[in-house]
């Protein structure tokens, strides 16, 4: 990957992460998204800790047939799932550096009809 690239989305990153922080009542929803799967976290930014993760590699999301977006959408569901167990309803949401649309929409989409409010 081109270094000019990587300097760009750290750029983008760091503008986000002064905007917006995770607490325990409304933490910070952190997608990362690699070529092949694609990664979600509740983060307490105050405490410094992950409260919940969840991502395409987990068992029961790897084992569904379909592909990558609609994985993502399911990612998003099970991140809210975990969310709701926590007592959790509302997040800050973080597209990590990425544009909104695609399998970083289909985590938004998910996690929001799992009941999440961002």
């Amino acid at each position: 990957m081109n270094s000019n690239k990587i300097g760009t989305k750290q750029k983008i990153q760091f503008r986000i992460r002064k905007k917006i922080s995770g607490s325990s009542s409304k933490p910070r929803l952190s997608v990362f998204r690699s070529n092949t799967d694609i990664y979600a976290q509740l983060i307490d930014d105050n405490a410094g800790v992950t409260l919940a993760a969840a991502s395409s590699k987990d068992k029961d999301i790897a084992a569904q047939a379909g592909n990558k977006c609609s994985k993502s959408k399911l990612v998003g569901e099970a991140i809210a799932r975990k969310a709701t167990e926590l007592g959790l309803s509302k997040v800050t949401f973080d597209r990590g550096g990425n544009l909104y649309h695609g399998r970083i929409k289909a985590v938004a989409e998910g996690a929001r009809e799992g009941g999440l409010q961002f």
